[in-house]
C-alpha cells in the first residue's frame, strides 16, 4: 500500500463519515391513534361514569382520577349520567374538535 492509496483511503473514510445519514423515520409514517367514538364515550359515562372510564376513555386521565376517589359519593354518577346525555346529543363533528 503506497502513499498515494493512503490519501485515497483517507479521503473515503472522511466522505463516509462526513456525508449526511437519511433521517430515522424515512419511510415510516408517524402513529396517529384513531378518532374517539362518541357513541362509546356516551355509553361509559352513563354505565361506568360513576367511575370516571368516560374521562380515560377521552384520556383526561385527571378529572377519571378525580372521579375515581369521589365515585363513594355518587356525584361523579350522575355528573357522568349527564355528561353521557350530551355526548348523545352532540354532533361527531363537535365531539371530534372537543375530544379529539
Amino acid at each position: 500500500m503506497g502513499p498515494g492509496d493512503r490519501i485515497a483511503l483517507a479521503a473515503a473514510m472522511e466522505a463516509a463519515t462526513t456525508a449526511p445519514s437519511p433521517p430515522l423515520t424515512a419511510g415510516v409514517t408517524p402513529y396517529a391513534p384513531p378518532p374517539k367514538s362518541r357513541i362509546a364515550a356516551a355509553l361509559l359515562a352513563i354505565f361506568l361514569g360513576g367511575f370516571g372510564v368516560h374521562k380515560f376513555y377521552l384520556n383526561q386521565t385527571g378529572i377519571g382520577v378525580f372521579y375515581l376517589v369521589f365515585f363513594w359519593t355518587v356525584i361523579p354518577a350522575l355528573v357522568g349520567f349527564i355528561e353521557g346525555i350530551i355526548y348523545l346529543f352532540m354532533s361527531d363533528e363537535a365531539f371530534a374538535r372537543q375530544y379529539g
